[in-house]
């Protein structure tokens, strides 16, 4: 056995002792259910990327064991990590404890130390993005997470008090649950966003950031990417380092963001109190965030604007796109300007009516725009208006009271929970505490439902403490005292 390995193996073996002086997991406790000769499980949830693994690990942790993740990627394939995100390390410091739930020896850092040692773990700068990914596929196999790949979620519809979920792929046919958990990341509750000016653009010559682009294809092309965000330098850096004859930034701003806003003010205080703040303060450190954006990390810029042949274009916003037999034509505040390929680096919607598997819910999810929003907060900002107005474990609120029940019991624990909640169910940083959040909820509203079953238990219960022989009654010895 390797240092590596019998370190990861002392680890381990660490991390059981500490969750068995914790008693954990948690006895199971929640009542059994069938539906029509069916087992009924009691938390479902969609994806399991980091938010996913976070959450299915807080749950089973408490007891709540009836549970599964489901991904449609391949294991090892699980979010952003080693698919569209092009970085080479993450951007948040190597020390933040992520996903690890308050347990010491689930963090990154006793994972990495356990292999390659403290001076190592010194000498490291930023987590690469591969190593990550490894860490987690490392945290599903330590905890022994139910976790089923190339599965996807076809549909979503309510079976009475129940969430019927058709399947598709390595697990097929209809399963039913009592909550679910939609861990669905970056994309949300919709999917990439697409300028207008890119609608009916031949996809021969354009991509969003988030496809799997064959950037060996663009070697000799003149690139144009889209944005001055940390996704924008990932991706234009990628094209540079496969061989693009030319890669022009399209930035439309007229300066760089240099200053990561939150960042400056991240505390303990920023992640448990954000969610408790009056919607109007919510709203104004969003849209200020907004305003000001998330400068790209330096080391990213620092991959673009190593070569020669990359070009930083300031206050050069795009009018329109025209399509021609070699490629395209993008109209500009700098002029037209041509290439053989466009990237857009343009984010990730709310728009949850792209999704086919969201077809009976999307009519009925209540957003900040069906009222939370108030014209005395500012504008109505596209992707903070259509954000969902979610109660206090993230779960769903109906646009009109009664019209789908179910959505009370599907959990929206992504991205698209920032306005309400705050960065607790999509950054590494505070995950761990948006998993606490999430299944502190769920956990109260199972146990309620269950109320009178809970209490029949109650009554039924008859073990002794006690056999009858640790003690002597001695009142009647002090009755006969008194008759003396």
């Amino acid at each position: 056995m390797t240092n590596a390995a019998s370190g990861l193996a002392a680890l381990e073996a660490q991390l059981q002792q500490d969750l068995e002086y914790l008693e954990l997991p948690a006895k199971p406790w929640v009542p059994e259910r069938q539906y029509q000769g069916a087992a009924v499980r009691d938390v479902v949830v969609i994806g399991a990327g980091m938010c996913g693994l976070a959450a299915l690990a807080k749950l089973t942790l408490t007891g709540i064991n009836n549970v599964v993740a489901y991904d449609a990627a391949p294991a090892g394939k699980e979010g952003p990590w080693v698919t569209f995100a092009r970085m080479e390390t993450l951007r948040s410091p190597k020390s933040l404890h992520g996903p690890a739930l308050g347990l010491p020896q689930l963090t990154f850092r006793a994972w990495f130390t356990a292999q390659w040692g403290r001076a190592a773990w010194d000498a490291l700068d930023k987590i690469p993005k591969a190593q990550w990914m490894d860490y987690l596929i490392w945290y599903r196999r330590a905890l022994n997470l139910p976790v089923r790949n190339g599965v996807r979620v076809s549909h979503i519809s309510q079976a009475d008090d129940l969430i019927a979920l058709d399947l598709d792929g390595a697990e097929t046919g209809r399963i039913y649950t009592r909550r679910l958990v939609l861990a669905t990341g970056r994309s949300g509750l919709g999917g990439v966003a697409v300028p207008a000016f890119l609608q009916g653009i031949d996809r021969q010559f354009w991509a969003h950031s988030a496809d799997d682009i064959d950037f060996t294809a663009l070697r000799g092309k003149r690139v144009a990417v889209i944005g001055a965000g940390a996704s924008s330098m990932d991706n234009a850096a990628t094209a540079l380092e496969q061989g693009a004859a030319a890669v022009d930034l399209l930035i439309r701003r007229k300066a760089m963001p240099r200053i990561n806003k939150m960042t400056g003010i991240g505390s303990q205080g920023v992640v448990h109190g954000m969610h408790h703040l009056p919607d109007a303060w919510k709203w104004k450190f969003v849209a200020y965030t907004a305003d000001t954006q998330t400068p790209p990390p330096r080391a990213s810029t620092l991959r673009v604007s190593r070569h020669a042949n990359a070009r930083f274009l300031l206050d050069c916003a795009i009018n329109a796109v025209r399509q021609e037999p070699q490629g395209l034509v993008l109209e500009t505040t700098q002029g037209p300007l041509r290439y053989d390929y466009l990237i857009a680096a343009t984010g990730f919607t709310n728009n949850f009516h792209g999704r086919s598997e969201f077809a009976q819910l999307a009519p009925h999810i209540r957003t900040w725009a069906d009222g939370r929003w108030q014209p005395e907060m500012g504008a109505p900002r596209s992707g903070m208006i259509d954000a969902p107005d979610l109660g206090p474990a993230f779960e769903f609120r109906e646009r009109v009271p009664g019209a789908c029940p179910m959505l009370a019991h599907i959990h929206c624990f992504n991205d698209a929970a920032m306005l309400t909640h705050g960065k607790v169910s999509g950054d590494i940083p505070a995950v761990s505490a948006g998993a606490e959040r999430l299944v502190r909820g769920i956990t109260a509203s199972l146990f309620a439902e269950d109320v009178e079953q809970h209490y029949a238990r109650l009554e039924a219960f008859d073990t002794p403490e006690l056999q009858g022989d640790e003690w002597v009654d001695s009142t009647p010895l002090l009755k006969q005292e008194k008759a003396l």
